[in-house]
Formats: structure tokens, sequence, C-alpha cells
């Protein structure tokens, strides 16, 4: 998805002109409660001179309106000046009210929404009713006051307590992002002490053995070359050694687990906007060389249900099966997308075959996906074994 495609986050400022746009356009559409205003002016009741200045307070109005909400949602605005901006929206609302009529109340509905969309809730929860309070009082000097009451009194308060829970909303999204990262963070420096401290208990003895070696085999020469060429014999050996640890630790770190390929599957489903069944945890124990395969071949099916399958719903099951052979493991993962595209297998489910054989594993495909129950969609089932040998018949 590039920049161009992806929609504005919550709490977050638009990056581009598009997005900017969008975004006009959500606050925006809320302006269409200004017919009132606009039906006012352009009918003729005022004088020219009235109905120009009319325009001008109603523009003026409209662009601080959407100033004000526009930059405080995207990024919070100092506090006098949303303070500022209110009590302007307020006082010309009052004014345009007062010379030009009772079709401008509306106005104080955008006062009310401001409020509830920039102020804290304990300052807003009285304020919000205030500005419905002066509505009233304002609305009771027009020539049929219930109806126009009735008819902006609900939306001002809702409109307002709404904008309050709307704001909520934004400043959760945005805490629980920090805290995601602050996790993220978090868990990236436990990995790097993690794997600083695994290599310090490889390497730190052998190391030092190579060093307190190293030093004897240069006090014995030139005096004793067949002892020194001893030491360097164990150095070698030692050196050797290490280098093994190493690359076995190295390969533990690359291995993927069936654990962190279910969490990444999970992950990749709902950013490609698919809905997941997906197991919280896997069996514990499993065999490395099984898991290890099994997990290849997991994110391969995922990968392949993302991008190829157009599917809506995916469920992935782990199921513990106790066969003639022993238990194996049982990986389904069914979606309800467009169904296999041909009768020969592709290249990634022929190589994910491959890897299971090795382990002993079986892959088996089939039409008709479990999670939408229509026969249509991709169902990919594998199995690899729990046990080593055969397992006896009870």
């Amino acid at each position: 998805m590039n920049d161009d495609e992806t929609p504005v986050g919550i709490g977050r400022p638009p990056t581009h002109r598009k997005q900017v746009w969008i975004k006009l356009f959500w606050i925006g559409i809320w302006l269409a409660f200004m017919g009132a205003p606009v039906k006012d002016l352009t009918d003729g009741n005022h004088t020219p001179w009235a109905t120009v200045l009319g325009a001008l307070g109603l523009l003026t109005f409209v662009g601080a309106y959407l100033l004000l909400v526009f930059r405080h949602t995207s990024k919070p605005l100092d506090r006098p000046v949303v303070h500022s901006a209110i009590a302007f929206l307020g006082a010309l609302s009052v004014v345009l009210t007062l010379t030009l009529g009772t079709a401008w109340l509306v106005l104080f509905v955008y006062v009310s929404v401001s409020v509830g969309a920039t102020l804290p809730l304990r300052t807003a929860r009285w304020l919000i009713p205030a500005v419905a309070a002066v509505l009233v009082l304002m609305g009771l000097a027009s020539d049929h006051p219930r109806e126009i009451i009735t008819a902006l009194i609900f939306p001002a308060l809702l409109g307002g307590f709404s904008m309050t829970g709307v704001r909520q909303l934004i400043r959760t999204t945005i805490e629980l992002r920090e805290a995601r990262a602050t996790v993220a963070q978090l868990a990236a420096n436990e990995e790097r002490l993690r794997l600083a401290r695994d290599l310090h208990d490889l390497l730190g003895h052998s190391l030092s053995l190579i060093t307190l070696k190293s030093e004897l085999a240069g006090r014995m020469l030139p005096g004793h070359p067949e002892q020194a060429a001893a030491q360097v014999a164990d150095i070698e050996q030692v050196s050797r050694q290490a280098l093994i640890d190493v690359r076995g630790a190295v390969t533990g770190y690359r291995r993927p687990t069936l654990p962190g390929e279910l969490a990444g599957a999970r992950t990749a489903l709902a950013a490609a906007g698919i809905t997941a069944d997906v197991p919280a945890e896997a069996p514990d124990d499993l065999p490395e060389k099984p898991e290890e395969a099994l997990a290849w071949a997991l994110r391969e099916a995922v990968t392949n249900v993302v991008r190829h399958s157009g599917a809506r719903h995916c469920t992935i099951t782990l199921t513990i099966r106790q066969t003639l052979d022993g238990k194996r493991l049982e990986l389904a993962v069914s979606d309800d997308g467009v169904g296999p595209s041909g009768t020969k297998p592709g290249n990634g489910l022929t190589g994910m075959g491959e890897r299971l054989a090795t382990v002993d594993g079986t892959l088996a495909t089939g039409a008709g996906g479990s999670a939408s129950g229509s026969g249509k969609g991709f169902t990919l089932t594998l199995t690899v074994p729990l046990e080593s040998g055969l397992g006896s018949t009870e």
C-alpha cells in the first residue's frame, strides 16, 4: 500500500495533500446544516450591505471552525489559542444571530461541537450545556421559539457530547500507539540483552582459554617448541568448538517457531483486512525439526492467503491426533477466497511439501474453506509427527 492509499490514522496528522482533503471532507460534511443561514442570505431578507456583512461573517465563522477542529484533532493547539478561538466563535454567533435573525441560531451547534472536540471533559461537560442555554435564551425571542429550540437543542447537546467521546477515543488511540512502541522497544532491548548474555556464555570461557594458552605458548617459544605446538593445537581445537557453538546459536536465533509464526499470521491477516481466527497458543515441547518445518509452511500459507486468495475470513486450527504411526500435529489453514487457481500445485506448495517430507510430514489441499461454509475458498492441511518412531496402537 503506497502513501496515497494509506488512510488518515486516528490521532495522526495528514502526511500529504490527499489526506488533507479527505480529513477536510469528513469535518466539513457537517457544514450541510448551515443551510438555514445561507437560505436567509439568499432570500433577500436583508439590505445588500447587511447581506454582504452576513456572508463575510459566515465565511469567517466556517473558516475559524474548520481551522480549529482540523488542527486540534491532528496536533493539539495551545490552550490559550483554543480558548480564544471558541470565545471568538461564540461571540460571532451571538452577533450574527442578534443582527440577522433566528435562522443563525444553528451556529451555536457548531460552537458546542467545537467545545466537545477541543476542550477536556471536565470543562466541556459544563460549557456544552452553557452554550445550549445561550441558544435557548436567544431562541425565546423568536416568533416560534418552541419549534426552533426543539430543532436545535438536541443537536447542540448531542453533537457536543459526542465529540467529547471522539476526543477521548483519539487520546486513547494515541496512548495505545505510544504504549505499543514502548513495548516493542523494550522487547528489542530485552532481545539484545539476551543475545549479549548468550554470546558471553558461549564465548567468554573459550576466548579466555584462547588468550591464556596464547600467552603460555608465547612464553614457551623459542625454548620449548614442542610444548608451544601442543598449546597452539589446543587453541585451534577450542576456537573450532567456539565457532561451532556460535553457528548453532545463530541457527537457533534464525529458526522460526510456531508461536512466533502464529503471532505473525494474526498480524499479517489483520493488516490485510482479513478477519482471522488464530490459536492463541501452540503445543509445548514440540520437536525442533517438525516445528521448524511447520512454522515455515504456515508462513508460506498465510502469505498465499494475503496475496492471492481475495479472502475476507481465514481460520487457522491446531489439532493433535493419535494415528497408527503415533501422535501427529495437524495444522489447517482455511479461507473463503477464490479457491485454487489450477490443477497443478505452485512452487510454494511444492517447496512446502518437500520441506514437510524431510520430517515425515504431509500436505493436503482441497477446495471449500471451513470459515465460510459455502463450498468456496481453499483449505491447506499440514501434519508433522510429535514423537519419533512408530507409536503403539492402543
